[in-house]
């Protein structure tokens, strides 16, 4: 038994070594993960989807998927994996981390770069490096589909808009008849230079218990 609660205790700190969570933040993680798995040590996608903040996120889809995406889990080898355990809910659940009082300016900017890297692999859906037309139109007209006033076509006429605009900033203006092949995640970085997202996306962590997860906004 004293053997078992060891074990434990050097688990949460690696892993809050490795995350920035503290130690009572990785039990907190741990406790929720194994209420999502019913005690299993592996979490599958099913387990994600009955989460009720998640049933009327309209990028649902993207936010289970990036916790099997290997890209997020440093991993070499580039696809997704059928479940994960523990240690790479709580890899994909640092991203969400708000950053600490006072951080030092290269850490606060390591974090933004990690976070973006994040939001870019969960829009790029197959893999190739760039947020395409098709992806990007996918995405946004999925966040329109919350709202009851906008129709598929106006959805899809904003999408197109939007992401020509982009094309427009990033690689200057283009001719009616250019094809724009996407967007980088160099070029995603560039575009969302001015957005604090590091303090933007996370989760309250401190409030996070087995019923529920509250998003920052």
């Amino acid at each position: 038994m004293g053997a078992s609660q060891s074990g434990g205790v050097h688990m949460y700190q690696d892993l809050a070594d490795k995350t920035g969570f503290s130690i009572e933040q990785i039990k907190n993680l741990h406790n929720r993960f194994k209420y999502l798995t019913q005690d299993e040590d592996t979490l599958r996608r099913e387990h994600l989807e009955d989460i009720n903040n998640l049933a009327l996120n309209p990028i649902r889809r993207q936010i289970i998927e990036a916790f099997f995406d290997t890209r997020n889990l440093g991993q070499k080898e580039k696809g997704c994996l059928q479940e994960i355990g523990f240690e790479e809910f709580v890899t994909v659940l640092a991203f969400f981390r708000p950053p600490k009082p006072h951080i030092a300016e290269e850490e606060k900017k390591n974090m933004k770069k990690e976070k973006l890297r994040f939001l870019f692999n969960m829009h790029d859906t197959d893999n190739d490096g760039v947020i395409t037309l098709d992806e990007y139109r996918r995405v946004v007209e999925e966040l329109l589909s919350s709202s009851e006033t906008i129709g598929a076509e106006t959805a899809k006429a904003i999408s197109d808009a939007a992401m020509l605009e982009v094309a427009s900033v990033t690689v200057g203006q283009m001719g009616p008849d250019e094809f724009y092949e996407g967007i980088t995640f160099e070029q995603f970085m560039q575009i969302l230079k001015d957005i604090e997202i590091e303090t933007k996306m996370n989760v309250h962590f401190w409030n996070l218990d087995t019923r529920t997860i509250q998003c920052g906004k």
